[in-house]
């Protein structure tokens, strides 16, 4: 049920964008970001264009026409179905999330778009998921997916058991399908356990993994170069140059199966 006293993790992360879909609350967690770590507002803008690039890649060098958007957010600019969408007019978007507000903006949004659904589903009950009318309706499980975890695993405690959650989903997409994770990870440094206070203040939830745990979602998947790195240095377009503490703490891979 939604609640406007209560901050919203994609509420915030749209306000970071420079988003119009949140409330005082958020405002005030993102200001809480912004104010202590002047470099978050950086993370969600590397965060935002590594999945743009990653979705293009994935549209047109993998040629895959399916997607599965896990915990997708709000509407902004350039969404996973406008920029596959560019690619091939007939790819096929399923969005998934379990924010009241999410879910109204989305449907709003895509009502006209037949080739594009929005999942009400926790992501944490993949079977819930896989099993859903709507996304069977218009997701193929039997030609290649790929599954889209953007900067949403981390929100998963380990109890939650997100690796068991990814799983599920790659063991029924066919090969050829694949996953792209972006993720939140610890440097072992005083900046990211700073970050990931304010988070669990905040929302209650949130864990920072490293490199080799981020990893361990891809298990029989092949890692597409430069494998899992700063989003910053993921399939840039340009040289990024030297990155900030703060970039370095979102990180990104994508696995080919």
């Amino acid at each position: 049920m939604f609640d406007p006293n209560t901050p919203s993790v994609a509420r915030t992360y749209d306000y970071l964008l420079g988003g119009k879909d949140n409330y005082p609350v958020d405002r005030e967690v993102g200001e809480i970001f912004i104010q202590k770590f002047p470099g978050a507002v950086r993370i969600a803008q590397d965060n935002r264009a590594c999945l743009i690039r990653a979705v293009t890649y994935i549209a047109s060098e993998l040629g895959i026409d399916q997607f599965i958007d896990l915990g997708s957010g709000l509407p902004t600019a350039d969404n996973v179905h406008q920029v596959a969408q560019r690619v091939n007019p007939g790819a096929r978007i399923a969005y998934v999330d379990n924010d009241p507000i999410v879910l109204a903006h989305g449907r709003a949004m895509l009502e006209e778009n037949d080739n594009t659904k929005v999942v009400a589903a926790d992501i944490r009950h993949p079977a819930q998921i896989l099993e859903d009318p709507e996304l069977l309706g218009l997701i193929e499980l039997n030609r290649p997916v790929a599954v889209i975890a953007s900067a949403i695993l981390h929100h998963l405690l380990d109890e939650d058991d997100p690796i068991g959650v990814i799983r599920a989903f790659t063991a029924v997409t066919p090969p050829g399908s694949c996953l792209f994770v972006s993720h939140f990870r610890t440097l072992a440094d005083p900046e990211s356990a700073a970050l990931e206070a304010v988070m669990l203040k905040a929302f209650g939830r949130g864990v920072w993994r490293t490199d080799e745990q981020i990893g361990e979602y891809f298990t029989g998947l092949r890692l597409v170069e430069p494998g899992i790195t700063a989003c910053a240095r993921w399939r840039p377009g340009a040289d990024p140059g030297e990155l900030s503490t703060y970039q370095r703490l979102i990180a990104a891979g994508l696995g080919v199966r």
